[in-house]
């Protein structure tokens, strides 16, 4: 899919958000799986622990492809100028029969290198975009009880639906509790 004039690069930021077809998605495993694996390494509960086998990341990826093949899932990059991925979320559309205008926010990761810029910020406002494309008005999400993307969440909007303690662990093994957010569309 081509860029949209929203998510094109501006002058005050450099990083172009663009949705991968399945081509892009499956030619983009390799790259993805760098963020990822740098997110994880710098400590991100993202359902991984450290450290994280490049083939195991890679294979991850490789199923997200797949979903994207399926139309089960959108698939958000961020770009930086040299057009390296650096940063990425995703929209798991592939509901319940009961379910069909909802859909979770998953994966939101950006690359440390690329942090304090905005990304995750733009990541999540084309993911709104995304959602309102495939006729989604619910959007639900999880993150780590305390860390950055809890108050990124409620900065954009999202609404805090509750916390469950001791639910995943930090990539080091440490228990972590995770929050539950909603956004309507």
């Amino acid at each position: 899919m081509a860029t949209t004039a929203a998510s094109a690069a501006t002058p005050s930021s450099p990083i172009t958000i663009r949705r991968l077809g399945a081509n892009e998605a499956a030619a983009s495993v390799d790259a993805l799986a760098d963020v990822l694996i740098d997110c994880v390494q710098g400590g991100a509960s993202v359902s991984f622990m450290w450290p994280l086998p490049r083939d195991k990341a890679v294979a991850f990826w490789r199923g997200v492809a797949d979903g994207v093949a399926r139309s089960d899932r959108v698939l958000l990059v961020a770009e930086d100028t040299g057009g390296r991925i650096v940063g990425t979320v995703q929209l798991i559309t592939a509901m319940p029969d009961n379910q069909p205008h909802r859909a979770d926010v998953a994966k939101m990761l950006v690359h440390r290198s690329a942090r304090r810029q905005g990304v995750a910020q733009r990541l999540m406002a084309a993911v709104d975009e995304a959602a309102h494309t495939e006729s989604k008005t619910v959007l639900v999400l999880d993150t780590v009880t305390g860390g950055d993307a809890e108050r990124l969440y409620e900065r954009a909007g999202w609404q805090r639906v509750g916390i469950v303690p001791d639910y995943a662990l930090m990539p080091d093994g440490a228990m972590c509790g995770t929050t539950f957010f909603c956004r309507h569309l």
